[in-house]
């Protein structure tokens, strides 16, 4: 008997995969894996619902702790962005793909699949963690290319339907695609491909818009221990609590809205949407909190590494000997990244108005009110920008 494993969303191209599977590749069992790293609870249910009634199996990982502690706390300490988008679905692929991996082995598996398209950067970050196992991999979405137009009359001739168990219509219906994770919400399709195009306010669900968030500012107090967050307004929560309870609270105030156009690893400019509230939160509390503890010459070597890191994410290379490298530089430097970060959310905008470390290099010598010998400071000074100053000498640059 022949099986494979596939990882599945419950969306229209992984729904569509399963009948592929059987009647263009000859597989006689099918099992779906989905792997939860925070989609809402009626996206869970929808997954399973449809993997039920299509495919053999279904086996539903819970990996929400795993995606806090293992791929956004590093994130937060290597500040991870690339182009200017906050990465979440790209540090989820590699973790899901694992898992389907440990389900593929532990079934005994043929083969292990994928409803990635060729065009995108989710084909690559599956696949980089599918290669490490001698399972023949399938990606019937790339292999076959098959639009959105003929996977919909496909589903709808294998009677697939997208009708959610709530009774609300699912993604046939949708005019956008989206991927959700706890981390980050992304929008893309239809329209929003055209980057002139001007995204309607129904594409959006964590954030409020700037009209409608409150007048009145709102005050937050974060406190990091080694440059990961532990608490909120003096509150201890656990990682899924913490990034839930920074959800809410930015999107109540329009935080965490990214319209933009990105390169994918392939080389496309692809036009992306991103909802990230606690993600925008965090990251500008984290690098501020930085700002004062670590040295001149860490922060800027390890801005190098910081991109370096993001872009190894973005490319679905976790698996590369440097990422290890470059996440234990990035931990010693967060062995004294404790503190407190103070901000003012109001209207889109999450603004640091102070911060507190026992661990800060800043020093009350540098106010203007403290007395202290300052001409101890000439002899730099004569010195700094000597060179220049030779150069713009009349006959400077050529002087021996």
């Amino acid at each position: 008997m022949k099986k494979v494993v596939l990882a599945y969303s419950g969306g229209l191209d992984t729904s569509v995969c399963i009948p592929l599977l059987r009647e263009h590749y000859g597989y006689d069992e099918v099992i779906a894996v989905t792997v939860d790293v925070g989609q809402p609870e009626e996206e869970l249910r929808d997954a399973q619902m449809r993997a039920e009634k299509l495919s053999d199996s279904f086996v539903l990982v819970d990996a929400k702790q795993e995606f806090v502690h293992h791929c956004i706390f590093p994130l937060i300490k290597a500040n991870g962005c690339y182009e200017g988008y906050v990465l979440g679905t790209a540090m989820a692929r590699p973790l899901i793909a694992r898992h389907v991996v440990e389900v593929a082995l532990r079934e005994g598996a043929n083969a292990i699949a994928h409803g990635c398209t060729g065009k995108g950067n989710d084909q690559l970050r599956f696949d980089a963690v599918f290669r490490t196992t001698d399972l023949e991999l399938i990606a019937p979405m790339r292999e076959l290319g098959l639009t959105r137009e003929e996977e919909k009359r496909y589903a709808a001739e294998h009677g697939i339907s997208f009708e959610s168990a709530g009774g609300s219509g699912g993604d046939m219906d949708k005019r956008w695609s989206v991927d959700e994770n706890m981390w980050s919400r992304s929008i893309e399709g239809s329209e929003l491909e055209d980057p002139a195009f001007s995204p309607p306010e129904e594409v959006f669900r964590w954030t409020a818009s700037i009209e409608e968030a409150p007048d009145e500012p709102e005050l937050l107090r974060l406190y990091f221990e080694c440059g990961v967050p532990v608490s909120v307004n003096g509150e201890e929560q656990d990682g899924v609590a913490l990034i839930r309870t920074l959800n809410a609270i930015g999107g109540k105030h329009g935080i965490g809205r990214t319209d933009m156009v990105e390169d994918r690893v392939l080389g496309y400019k692809a036009r992306e949407i991103y909802e990230h509230p606690a993600a925008t939160i965090l990251l500008e509390a984290h690098r501020d909190i930085e700002q004062l503890i670590l040295t001149r010459n860490e922060l800027r070597f390890k801005e190098m590494v910081d991109r370096a890191w993001s872009e190894l994410v973005y490319q679905g290379l976790v698996m590369d000997p440097l990422f290890d490298s470059l996440n234990a530089f990035i931990d010693k430097t967060q062995e004294r990244v404790t503190g407190t970060v103070y901000l003012k959310l109001n209207k889109g905008v999450a603004r640091v108005v102070g911060r507190e470390s026992p661990y800060a290099l800043y020093t009350k010598d540098v106010s203007f009110d403290v007395k202290r010998e300052q001409r101890t400071a000439e002899g730099f000074s004569f010195y700094h920008g000597f060179q220049s100053r030779l150069v713009r000498q009349p006959g400077g640059a050529g002087r021996v």
